[in-house]
Order: C-alpha cells, then structure tokens, then sequence
C-alpha cells in the first residue's frame, strides 16, 4: 500500500485518525519509515509491558538514576531481556510506588549514590520508604542490584549497598550479590546484564508471545563508547581581567552528527589530561615515559596511559587502598580505618593524586602504578544551549580549575584542556548525556524560578532560549550570584536584554565580594520570601544548578524556610512540602 488507508481495508481506526497518520508519514523515505515502524512497535511494547500487573510472570527493572547512568544500564538489560523473549517492565523510581514491590517476584534495582552517600532525587522515596518503619516483608521476592558511585567519594555506592542489605534484611531472596561499580563501568554492566539473562531461564517461563526479532529504541548515533568530535566554534573568556576565576563559553559544531538534545540535558568531554601533571608524575616516580604498560587488551606507553586513558587527578578511595599497599605508612593505613571517615572525606576533597604520591612515596614500577589507578572518565557539563534557538551547535560554560595546595598548582583535567589545550577549529570528542529530572514544564504557561550561582547559571540561558522560542507565557525568575558584578556577572548582556524584552520577569543577583559582609543566592531568596511563596502558590517550577557541598543545601534550607516563614508551617512540614514539590517535579536539581 502507498499510504495507510487502502481500499477495503478494515482498520480498528477511524479514516480522521488514518489521514492524520499519511500526513505524518508523508514525505518520509524509505529508510525513515523503517524507522517509525520500528519506533510504534516500541511504544506498543511499552505499553503492553505497563498494562502488565505487578506480581506477573515477569522482570521488572527499577533505576534510581542521577546522572542517566543507571537509567542506561537499565535500558541495556531491557533490551537484552525482552530478546530473549522475556516480558519486562521498565520504570524509573520516581515513577514507581514503594508500596506495589509486595507484589513483585522479581526485580532488579540499578541505583547510583550521588555526592556523600545520598540517593540520587529520583530515588528519594523508594529510599526513606525501604529504610522506614512502614517497608513490609519481602518474603516472594528475588532481586539483584546493580550499584553505581564514584570512589572520590567515602560512601562508595552506599545507596546501592543499602538497597541490597534492606532487601535482604526484609526477607526477601538475593540472586546475585551486589555489583558496585566505579564511574567506568561499563564492562561490570555488560558481566551483569549476561549473569542476569543466565537466572531470568530458572525464574520466569519466556513468553511465547514476545517477538524475538523486533524493533528496539532508537539509540543516539554516538555515545560514550563511539564520540562524536566536535568542532570548536568559539572559545571566549567571559569573566573580567581582574576575576579571579577563568569562566570560558565555548560553542562546538553537532553538524552531521544527528545528536538531539533538550534543555537541562549535559554533555559529556572525553578530555586529556594536563601535561604538566603527566611529566611531574612521571618524576616524582622516577618512571621510564616509554615504558610499556598493559591497559585490558592494549599495551601503550606509560605516558600514553597517564595521558589519555588513567584518571591522575582526582584521588578515590580506591587508589589510596591500592597506594597504602605500596606506601606502607602508618598515617596513610590509618587514614583508611573506618572510624576515620570524616578525616578521609575531607583529605579526598583536598588531595589530588600527585599529592599523595608526594606525601607518602613508595617505589612503584609503570604497570603497578597504572593498576593503581582508575580509568579516566569523561566529565559532564550542562548544556548553555536550546538546540531550537541554536541549530546543529551546542554552547557549555565552563570555569577552568586552578589552584595552588600544597606548594604546587594544580590543574582540573577536563576543564582546563576547554580552557586550554583546544582552539577555535580543533575537535572535542563529546556524547549527550539526557536528563530527564531536569526538564521545563510542559504546560508554558506555569512559572519557573531558576537559581543558578556561578556556572550553575548554564541550564538557565538553555532554559530562557527555549521558553524565547516557544514563546511561552509562563514567568521566569533568576537567581543568580558570583564573586563580584564587574568581573563575575555571567551573560550579563543577555539577562539584561532578557529582562528588556519582558522575557526574563524578575532577575536577582548577589556579589559575594562587592561589600564587606558575603552576600549569597540563598540571602536573595530569603529577602524575596514572600514573592517566591507566592510563585509556588501559583504553581511555579523551582530549578537548582550548581555545588552540591554547599551551595545546594544553603539553597533548600533558604527554600524551607520560606515554605515556613510565609506558609505557617513547621520545619518538618516545610521539609515535607519541598519533598512533595520534588516527587511531583516541581522542584529539580542539577547539583555536583
């Protein structure tokens, strides 16, 4: 058939619905209709999979996921699981209600820990609710988890290890012990999901139903294991000559790529690390640069691995473990005890890991250095852009890492190769990262309130762009701060056009450094409280970017205390209030 409708065709649809459809398709090549045809046999196996009752013959995937790892992971067994011919639901915690897991039999959690051991937004409720007084017992069910974290951090996959123990504890079945897995984990993920396919044949009969060969998700065409190199379109310093911080907007070139991204989406850079950094190392080891090292599969020189391939900025519990075994100092073994996790918490966040070669040297080879060390990840940066106001480019705003400790400076990876190590013309491997606890309401005419200090403000110019396009109706209020207004005051020139235009309703600003006593985000907010209790009365979206250590909990304790203050509730309620606001997506945060 040339189009939908044929003659004599008996449809289960309308012919309002069927010319709809050839308008749609109309034009569309060949390749492209494959494509479609695909995507609604997808849409129809979803919904197949969400009519199915919980409890059913069938795997349910739950991911509580922060950054769209875990939510990648679970897409990953999805896929796999469904080729198989199993009956699989899909759900992010945030969607899930804690009380239906009496009725599964068998789930699989894919949980990350975000900043010191906190559950990531998505899966605050299924947290407090399985660490409660109110989780039930758990007898019928089997499980397995599927951790993510960060070893920068003391509580490594703590979430992830809470869930598996809670579950335990609450009688239900382990199938598999818990797999906790550093920021490259992408071979874990692989071992687990095919550990996971072995079980399902011993747990769940296959559905005779389910097409084996079918149409699955449209995958974006590059991705963390292929990405795509961009071309750098702008690099432009925009803080001020006396600033004490180097803030940088770079546009990079998507043309041909085929990436689509949205408003509060990132995009991850698959950086180099700093040469100096790379030559000291080799230095204060007294190392062969041309020594051969074995990385997996692949043999490269040892300065080719601290290169492009070892993570040697960031120290993590892992390396200090792998370097106590060599180092053999006291201090450092009792740094690791448990009682000293405070005191490994706060040497973490100051020490790089040229710092603690330096403090605690030992005599290491090339090959037992580089199996010290964890594999160097791409880092991520909010996108500063609306692909709708900006086609076939994307805009990051980034503050280059610099800073003098422990008589040497030191550098940030991937910010200051930005900053520079590339130039207008050079290419930059990037891949988008989505985010969907990040997103603009759907309705345009609903306020949003944005706080954003420093480069938090980059999600908040992607936000103006795209409600500018949109024309939305809806208020847009900033909160944004800095060290000082001549030097710091990011984008300046646009919030003020913004605000011009009548776009941007309200702009406030707080210059720490422009008067003797400091001046935050968070004193804004409490300033303005009567005013932003009643944009939440009248539905308002809340957005936080930025600093998890600080600024972010300054921010919600600014924010209960204007529920508390304006509202007549307690401290306890207004918490309450701002969970509320959360779970129903009104209240988002991007923080790191």
């Amino acid at each position: 058939m040339s189009s939908l409708a044929a003659e004599n065709a008996v449809l289960p649809i309308d012919d309002a619905r069927i010319d709809r459809i050839n308008t749609a398709l109309s034009g569309l090549s060949p390749a492209e209709l494959t494509w479609v045809s695909g995507y609604v046999l997808g849409l129809a196996a979803a919904d197949t999979a969400r009519a199915a009752p919980a409890g059913s013959s069938a795997l349910t995937i739950l991911y509580g996921s922060q950054t769209g790892n875990g939510e990648s992971v679970a897409r990953g067994l999805k896929e796999r699981a469904e080729a198989a011919g199993f009956r699989v639901r899909l759900e992010s915690l945030a969607d899930y209600k804690p009380a239906a897991l009496k009725r599964e039999q068998l789930v699989t959690f894919v949980i990350s820990t975000h900043g010191e051991g906190d559950p990531p937004d998505d899966a605050e409720l299924m947290h407090e609710f399985l660490l409660g007084k109110k989780a039930p017992r758990l007898e019928g069910l089997r499980f397995a988890v599927f951790a993510l974290g960060d070893s920068s951090y003391v509580n490594f996959c703590q979430t992830g290890r809470e869930f598996d123990a809670r579950l335990a504890d609450l009688g239900a079945e382990r199938l598999l012990p818990i797999v906790e897995c550093d920021v490259e984990f992408a071979a874990e993920a692989d071992a687990w999901t095919g550990d996971m396919l072995k079980k399902l044949p011993e747990l769940i009969a296959a559905d005779d139903e389910a097409p084996r060969l079918r149409a699955v998700e449209s995958r974006a065409p590059y991705d963390r294991d292929r990405p795509f190199s961009a071309e750098v379109l702008t690099n432009q310093k925009i803080t001020g000559r006396n600033s004490g911080k180097d803030v940088r907007h770079i546009e990079l070139s998507l043309e041909g790529s085929g990436l689509r991204y949205e408003p509060g989406d990132a995009l991850a850079v698959v950086a180099d690390n700093p040469p100096r950094l790379i030559e000291s190392l080799i230095a204060e080891l007294g190392a062969d640069p041309l020594e051969a090292v074995r990385l997996g599969d692949d043999m490269l020189t040892f300065r080719e691995a601290l290169g492009s391939r070892l993570e040697i900025t960031a120290a993590s519990t892992s390396f200090l473990k792998a370097w106590a075994a060599h180092a053999a100092n006291p201090e450092l073994d009792r740094l690791l005890e448990p009682a000293q996790q405070g005191a490994l918490t706060e040497f973490l966040y100051e020490h790089q890991i040229i710092d603690v070669v330096r403090r605690f040297p030992a005599v290491v080879d090339a090959q037992g250095f580089a199996t010290c060390l964890r594999a160097l990840g791409p880092r991520s940066y909010s996108i500063a852009s609306s692909l709708e106001a900006n086609p076939g480019e994307v805009h990051l705003t980034v503050a280059a890492v610099r800073y003098e400790a422990f008589g040497s400076e030191h550098e940030g990876a991937a910010s200051t190769y930005l900053a520079d190590r590339v130039a207008e013309g050079d290419s930059v491997r990037v891949y988008v990262e989505p985010n969907r606890r990040f997103r603009l309401p759907a309705d345009d005419t609903l306020p949003i309130i944005m706080i954003g200090p420093g480069t938090g403000v980059a999600p908040f110019r992607a936000f103006i762009e795209e409600r500018d396009e949109r024309a939305a109706a809806g208020d847009n209020w900033l909160f944004f701060g800095d060290r000082t207004f001549t030097d710091d005051f990011l984008y300046q020139t646009e919030w003020q056009r913004y605000l011009k235009s009548g776009l941007l309703t309200r702009l406030d600003v707080a210059f720490s450094r422009d008067q003797s006593a400091k001046v935050y985000v968070q004193d804004r907010i409490r300033e303005r409280a009567a005013e932003v209790f009643a944009w939440i009365g009248k539905g308002a979206y809340i957005y936080v970017c930025g600093d998890a250590k600080r600024m972010a909990g300054d921010v919600h304790a600014a924010l209960a205390d204007v529920l508390s203050a304006e509202g007549g509730l307690s401290a306890e309620a207004a918490e309450q209030r701002l969970k509320e606001l959360k779970r129903a997506g009104r209240y988002q945060r991007d923080v790191y």
